[in-house]
């Protein structure tokens, strides 16, 4: 399921310091590594067609990891033509700076790939999700595939990833294809079948949905982590955990992550700034487990560490700093004296409004930490080098 106006305009904004064409991107000091970013097509299917694919890596000859990011399927056909990298390029973001090249193609009857809607699984009333998943999958490998042979990838460190239907494909992918070089599976709100106009939470196929997963996990040799939030209004929380006790119960090393409720519809956790704060956290400790690397390469810059802001005392507030560090200029953090925390992105005026949200609940007085690349944070913390204006400019 793809998101609508509100995603894209926080994506245009990171999309001012990701240059088209492939040309490096962004001073270090500011926006963390430098990022690279280009348009490709893939061949698939022995040339009879193939899919338009963005690229987002660290620059560098690598060799790097590598994720393929699979996206959801809106609805509709005209939501189906509007699907673009540009949704989910800010969560890749955050696995480029880790160190990994990120692919994200458009499978068959989406956006400038275009063509038939190959995995379309019929009516609600008898679907065929292993019809549609297959042909999914087939785009998911030629990616895959594709991204495998790049120089400065290493091909033994590939991992699958997507959000909802994207999610699907990507534990389908793994349960059916073998692929190799493969190391894990991150499926975000994974699933088929939600409709929250109709019938909010309650997917109108759960047990077709719950067969194939118990089949294709029969086949999962890699570890998978399904995460989902409590309020997702296409998948609700008895859903997601009866498909990840079919898909576990089959011997899918796979692991369940629930959230609290996240915003107005937990199904974009994985795609909206704000997300990173919980999703992060979950995807560290989950690689760190099966020894998958997953650290941010300027991981030694002040700034990157979360250890050095005053005051902070909570997790709130500590994942809220990570939020701020994997966001968009204009970008700020503010911080009070009794541990109370404000975080802005994309917008002109975000060191104001940090200021703001962390006055809302602070006792003492706030100031600001961090302003776009920069700690201006005063040793007495009574001000800051701070002048006013645009943040991270």
């Amino acid at each position: 399921m793809a998101r609508g106006e509100t995603v894209l305009r926080l994506c245009l904004c990171l999309c001012l310091w990701l240059c088209i064409g492939g040309a490096a991107v962004a001073e270090e000091s500011i926006l963390g590594p430098r990022l690279v970013q280009e348009d490709v097509r893939i061949p698939a299917a022995n040339g009879r067609y193939s899919l338009a694919a963005t690229i987002l890596r660290p620059e560098g000859q690598g060799p790097f990891g590598a994720v393929v990011l699979n996206h959801g399927t809106p609805g509709s056909a005209s939501g189906r033509a509007r699907e673009s990298a540009d949704l989910l390029i800010q969560s890749a973001a955050v696995f480029a700076r880790r160190g990994y090249v990120v692919v994200l193609p458009l499978r068959r009857g989406f956006g400038a790939t275009g063509g038939e809607f190959a995995e379309d699984p019929g009516t609600c009333a008898n679907p065929d999700y292993r019809k549609g998943e297959q042909a999914a999958a087939d785009d998911v490998m030629a990616a895959y595939e594709y991204t495998r042979g790049l120089p400065y990838v290493d091909g033994k460190r590939m991992i699958l990833a997507g959000q909802s239907a994207g999610g699907m494909v990507s534990m389908v992918t793994a349960g059916t294809r073998s692929p190799e070089g493969l190391v894990a599976v991150l499926a975000f709100a994974a699933g088929r079948g939600g409709n929250p106009d109709f019938r909010p939470g309650v997917p109108c196929a759960v047990e077709p949905v719950a067969k194939l997963l118990e089949s294709v996990g029969k086949n999962v040799r890699v570890p998978v982590l399904l995460h989902y939030a409590e309020n997702d209004l296409y998948f609700n929380g008895q859903t997601s955990r009866l498909w990840y006790e079919r898909f576990a119960a089959a011997g899918a090393p796979a692991e369940y992550v629930l959230q609290p409720a996240f915003g107005r519809d937990g199904h974009y956790i994985f795609s909206e700034t704000l997300g990173v704060r919980y999703w992060l956290p979950a995807v560290e400790h989950f690689l760190s487990k099966h020894g998958v690397p997953f650290e941010r390469l300027d991981v030694g810059l002040p700034l990157v560490s979360v250890e050095h802001v005053p005051h902070v005392r909570s997790d709130a507030c500590r994942n809220l700093y990570r939020a701020f560090l994997e966001s968009p200029a204009p970008r700020a953090y503010a911080v009070s004296g009794d541990g109370r925390c404000g975080f802005a992105s994309g917008l002109p005026d975000a060191a104001d409004i940090a200021v703001r949200e962390c006055r809302t609940n602070a006792k003492e007085a706030c100031a600001l930490y961090a302003v776009g690349g920069e700690v201006v944070w005063m040793p007495d913390g009574k001000g800051t080098a701070y002048a006013g204006g645009a943040a991270g400019k």
